[in-house]
Formats: C-alpha cells, sequence, structure tokens
C-alpha cells in the first residue's frame, strides 16, 4: 500500500502565515464527520476557504478477474480533520458535505494535539500505512531514528513485523506502519 495525502497548509495570500479563520481563542485541530465518500469535496472546500485541513489517504490494490486496480481511500473514512477556533465554527459546519463536529452535544471536542502531530508524521513519510483496529492498550513508543522520528503510538506485531499503531482517540481509530525495531523507545 502506498500513501498519499491532502494535509496542506492553505494561507490567505497577504496574511503572514496567519490561518484566514484564526481568531482571538487558539485554534485546534476537531474532527469533522462528513457524508459518506465526500471527505475529498469537504477537504477542498474548505481549502477553498482558508482552513488547514487533513484526510490522508492510502493507496489500496484490488484484484479484479483482468486486472490489478489501485484506488485511493481514506484512512478515516467520513472523517476530514480540520484546524479552527470553535467559537467561530458556522462557515465550517456549513460547508456542504459535513455532517457535524465530533464532540458532546454542540460542544466539539479537539483533537490530541500530539495525535495529529503523529498522524502528520505517517503521511509524510511514505512509507506503507493502512488503517487499523483501534488499541486502547499496549505499550506506547516514540520513535527516535528515521523519517518518522517524534512519532509516538503504540507497539504491535504482526507476522514477526513491528507496527507503530497510531491512535485518534476522539475516532476510536487507528493507522499502523511497519517501523525497525531498534528506531523505537517506550514512552513513559
Amino acid at each position: 500500500m502506498d500513501l498519499t495525502s491532502s494535509i496542506r497548509p492553505h494561507l490567505i495570500p497577504g496574511t503572514a502565515g496567519i490561518p484566514q479563520h484564526a481568531g482571538p481563542q487558539n485554534p485546534r485541530w476537531y474532527a469533522l464527520c462528513v457524508r459518506s465518500q465526500h471527505e475529498k469535496v469537504v477537504d477542498k472546500a474548505l481549502q477553498h476557504k482558508g482552513y488547514l485541513t487533513c484526510a490522508p489517504t492510502y493507496r489500496l490494490k484490488r484484484k479484479r478477474s483482468d486486472r490489478t486496480e489501485v484506488i485511493e481511500t481514506p484512512l478515516f473514512p467520513c472523517y476530514v480533520f480540520c484546524h479552527f477556533d470553535p467559537t467561530h465554527r458556522l462557515p465550517v459546519l456549513t460547508t456542504p458535505g459535513v455532517l457535524r463536529a465530533v464532540g458532546a452535544g454542540n460542544i466539539p471536542e479537539p483533537v490530541d494535539e500530539g495525535e495529529i502531530g503523529s498522524l502528520q508524521a505517517l503521511v509524510k513519510s511514505r512509507h506503507d500505512v493502512s488503517p487499523w483496529p483501534f488499541l486502547a492498550a499496549g505499550q506506547k513508543v516514540r520513535i527516535e531514528a528515521g523519517p518518522l522520528v517524534g512519532a509516538e503510538g503504540i507497539l504491535l506485531e504482526v507476522k514477526y513485523n513491528r507496527h507503530l499503531v497510531v491512535s485518534v482517540s476522539l475516532l476510536q481509530r487507528s493507522v499502523a506502519v511497519r517501523v525497525d525495531q531498534d528506531s523505537v523507545v517506550p514512552v513513559y
């Protein structure tokens, strides 16, 4: 599996590196629940509005009777991550395809900054990344060497291969990437 992503900082020209919708509150990352198969549409619409978005995808090979087909599939189906100020969320929530922000009632709950940072490190690494069942327990580790340096997650062994599993607790979803055991140290 190959990884591509649409994690792109989109800034409005002339704003000196400040996102268009940065308000007096400190903007954070939030998970948006979107209509099925609308991740790309929502991602592009939010970027057009000037928001930072994260809608990571991976390439999945599917065997057909006469050929092998490669399709780009979201790592988190029906979810797009967006960086915004929750006090000014109406432009985000009225974007076509957005159903709601993930949270309690009408109050969106932010995604842990460390989890988003680790997810972005996985996407930038170009390693084979794939969805993984959410893990609530296990050994938490940090990568100390190589292109994934600084990424934290849970170390798992599958068929004699070591994998780093990065979880997004709010969504109870995870992704996995194969890692070299020598570059992993425990997090206490």
